[in-house]
């Protein structure tokens, strides 16, 4: 089968395309990983800078990133050579392609230990997933932690075998609504507590004094994975958007919904960690084990702790899979495109470059816990090596290419192609230009040079 007769899927419309790209947005990087960052790194002042962030260079990367992707139809390693078969370009190309087949993996393990702890609240063992040491003891059982590793890499490449429009389209529009009337009824639950406000004021209200340089570097880096920049999800979400959809609507659209839906996980998670441990700062340090440790004790003492579980895992467990579904349709479609294999066949290597890669990070807590890169577990090792290294110079890759090869007039042209102006043009040309490469080029170093124990964060 050659490339031109190889139709490509669409999204149905804009509300698709939102509701898919928010879905690849929003997962386990704002329900899991924002909450316990904004804890860590300041709370309000934090949130602040990550707002400010998302506005102008989260939204200059999902436009300049969509545009590539629908002006040339086609995902990353494609997209990046329509524009030229220089080396350059071919690297920019794959380091976007690659990063999702990295990513994919891990976060399939982390999805796992959600199986796991719904699970756990269906059967009605609340207080066990709630007693000390159930999380370590769990995740260094080699067996157990692999088997629902395996459910959720499952549940993920059945959706993406269905496709775009009848596979992630649809789970997206099911999936998305009851995601946020959740968040809602558990923020409202968590912020009422006895002593919860204290979490509210911590979270929402800025306060310099607990601001630091990396507290920049951490939200910026957290906005990478909180929007799905730089990982060639919206170059291919882009290639599947119709022209007559507003490009600079839907960002804006993608960009609300997913700062909303982060600001609420700090709502369910932060107050709920305050009330509990009656403002104990060293509580809300617990980092990424908060979702897993600190929340199931919260669920508890609460008088429907089991419903309220249930409804929350249930929450991260759509919210994980509507992104790994992103992050795996990205890396099919790469293996489409570039080696002409059907949606089938591609979606089955991906299935097995998971499982391999996947059990390095699912058996590293266990089984493998001694064998460490750079002193990392695997899964810690993935996330650095693609959050930190690979995505800022993806991002930076994506702003050479669009400022110096296709040209800012190029995509003004393609964003206006709904006959409405380019509102925000001149922030997105500064951004573009000198201001995004430029952050991008201070997560790497500063990512790299903590790494090795040059500057501790």
């Amino acid at each position: 089968m050659n490339h031109s007769e190889h139709k490509r899927s669409s999204f149905s419309g804009k509300i698709g395309f939102v509701l898919s790209a928010a879905g690849a947005s929003v997962g386990l990087g704002n329900i899991w990983r924002f909450p316990y960052l904004a804890a860590k790194y300041g709370g309000g002042i934090f949130l602040l800078i990550y707002i400010i962030l998302a506005m102008t260079f989260g939204y200059t990367m999902i436009v300049a990133e969509t545009s590539i992707g629908r002006m040339t139809g086609k995902s990353p390693v494609g997209a990046y050579k329509s524009f030229g078969n220089k080396p350059a370009l071919r690297f920019g190309g794959w380091i976007n392609a690659i990063i999702p087949i990295l990513i994919v993996p891990y976060y399939s393990v982390i999805g796992g230990w959600v199986v796991k702890y719904l699970a756990e609240y269906v059967l009605g063992q609340g207080h066990l997933v709630a007693a000390d040491g159930y999380f370590s003891s769990f995740i260094s059982n080699g067996l157990s932690s692999e088997l629902c590793f395996l459910i959720f890499a499952a549940m993920t490449l059945a959706i993406i075998f269905a496709g775009v429009e009848n596979g992630i389209e649809r789970v997206s529009k099911i999936m998305m609504p009851i995601l946020v009337v959740l968040s809602l009824v558990i923020s409202v639950y968590s912020v009422t507590r006895p002593g919860a406000l204290e979490g509210v004021k911590y979270f929402l209200v800025p306060n310099v004094k607990n601001f630091s340089w990396m507290t920049v570097v951490t939200a910026m880096g957290q906005m990478f994975y909180s929007l799905s920049i730089a990982m060639g999800i919206l170059i291919t979400f882009g290639s599947y958007m119709k022209k007559e959809v507003s490009i600079e609507d839907s960002t804006r659209n993608v960009e609300v919904f997913d700062t909303a839906i982060a600001i609420m996980a700090g709502l369910m998670i932060i107050p709920a960690v305050f009330a509990f441990s009656s403002g104990d700062p060293s509580a809300l340090k617990a980092g990424p084990a908060l979702m897993f440790i600190t929340i199931p004790k919260v669920f508890d003492s609460m008088g429907l702790g089991t419903v309220i579980g249930i409804a929350f895992f249930v929450l991260v467990l759509f919210a994980a899979l509507t992104s790994s579904i992103a992050l795996t349709e990205s890396a099919v479609s790469t293996l489409q495109d570039e080696l002409g294999w059907s949606r089938n066949k591609s979606t089955s290597m991906i299935g097995v470059s998971m499982v391999l890669l996947g059990s390095l990070s699912s058996l590293g807590y266990g089984p493998l816990a001694n064998v460490t890169i750079l002193g990392m577990q695997f899964l810690d090792f993935f996330d650095f090596l693609t959050n930190s290294v690979m995505m800022p110079i993806a991002a930076i890759a994506s702003c050479i290419l669009v400022s110096r090869v296709i040209g800012v007039d190029r995509i003004a042209q393609e964003v206006t192609l709904d006959g409405r102006p380019f509102r925000r043009r001149k922030i997105f040309n500064a951004m573009i230009r000198f201001l995004c490469p430029f952050f991008a080029a201070i997560i790497l170093i500063s990512s790299i040079a903590n790494a090795f124990g040059l500057i501790s964060m």
